[in-house]
């Protein structure tokens, strides 16, 4: 029989996003399916008379228990409630929209859960939608969840990715106006999604050998520099950097065909260059299953793939399948960290 105990299982964070949306509901549904519940340990930075108010909504029992947030952690069984109890709660009847209350504190439990993730005590966070407009009201000036990581993990090298199944697609810029990123667009930027994606696709994925379809910027990629020069002059030789490092890299690819099943039946992740291009592709596709992935972390930070959606927060409208696919994902990804540690650790000790 073996002595070794076994491995506790993952601690996720979750915060409960903008009090005003449907974070809470969908938080308190998603987590209200006991199996789910049986693969991990909970800890939710939020409001405890908030997320009761939402499960009064959805007709869910309370399943959590409560402790006021101090500061530390202390993740047991089950699912605990951090209730910042000394935050004022915002108007939670009448209309729904950006409020300067509900900004500061869904920004304070994104702050505090990305100082545990940092610390390590977090296997992994998932977050729950924010209004961008209610922090900038709060006097929060981040253009949302991937700005605030990249500013507090100190880094640059950080992209979005969403994934639903085989559908993977990172986006070289997203927050971006379109005509802003006229003066952004680099090779850097091209490129480092593209490595990024391929280490997460082999390294939680399991994909042996990716192969990446990247986007072109323009129409038709430009169709041979009739509608801009930028395929030539930056995406190509970023696929050439990629190429030479041994990335399986095509393109730059006509986005207007790339989502067709013939297409992407060819590539195990696609590189969009802005927001929508590869957005719209993945709501159509995979609305309540996509998954928000937060690539060049060393860690793992996942979110559902829509917003506050504030026209249907209260109402047991919000469907809650993104959610807890964040979830199984944020579990999955935080298992496979683990083990691909605890092999880092075997070797050293055996060499």
């Amino acid at each position: 029989m073996s002595t070794h105990a076994a491995a506790p299982l993952p601690l996720v964070g979750i915060t409960l996003g903008d009090p005003l949306g449907i974070g809470p509901e969908v938080v308190v549904t998603a987590l209200a399916d006991p199996e789910l519940r049986s693969r991990a340990r909970f800890v939710i930075f939020g409001m405890h008379d908030v997320l009761a108010h939402a499960a009064d909504i959805a007709e869910v029992s309370p399943y959590w228990w409560r402790e006021p947030y101090d500061g530390a952690v202390r993740g047991g069984r089950g699912v605990l409630v951090l209730d910042f109890d000394e935050l004022p709660i915002p108007r939670l009847e009448g209309p729904r929209e950006a409020d300067q209350l509900a900004g500061d504190a869904s920004f304070q439990f994104v702050e505090e859960g990305i100082r545990h993730l940092r610390s390590g005590l977090l296997d992994a966070l998932v977050t729950a939608p924010i209004c961008k407009q209610s922090w900038h009201l709060a006097r929060h000036k981040f253009r949302g969840h991937t700005d605030l990581l990249s500013r507090r993990f100190n880094t640059r090298r950080i992209n979005m990715m969403f994934a639903a199944g085989a559908l993977r697609v990172a986006l070289a810029s997203d927050h971006v106006g379109l005509f802003d990123l006229r003066n952004q667009f680099t090779i850097g930027l091209v490129h480092q999604p593209i490595d990024l994606l391929d280490r997460a696709l082999r390294e939680w994925f399991g994909v042996e050998r990716p192969r990446i379809g990247v986007l072109g910027l323009n129409p038709h990629a430009s169709e041979g520099g009739a509608f801009g020069d930028e395929e030539a002059r930056i995406i190509e030789p970023a696929l050439t950097l990629a190429r030479s490092a041994g990335l399986r890299v095509d393109g730059p690819l006509p986005a207007d065909t790339a989502f067709t099943p013939q297409m992407l039946g060819r590539y195990d992740g696609i590189v969009a260059m802005y927001h929508d291009q590869g957005l719209i592709p993945v709501k159509m596709q995979a609305f309540h299953e996509a998954v928000n992935i937060t690539l060049g972390l060393g860690t793992v930070r996942t979110s559902p793939d829509h917003g506050t959606a504030f026209n249907i927060a209260g109402r047991n409208q919000a469907d809650a399948g993104s959610m807890s696919a964040a979830i199984r994902q944020a579990i999955d990804l935080a298992q496979r960290n683990r083990r691909s540690r605890t092999k880092a650790v075997s070797r050293q000790v055996s060499k």
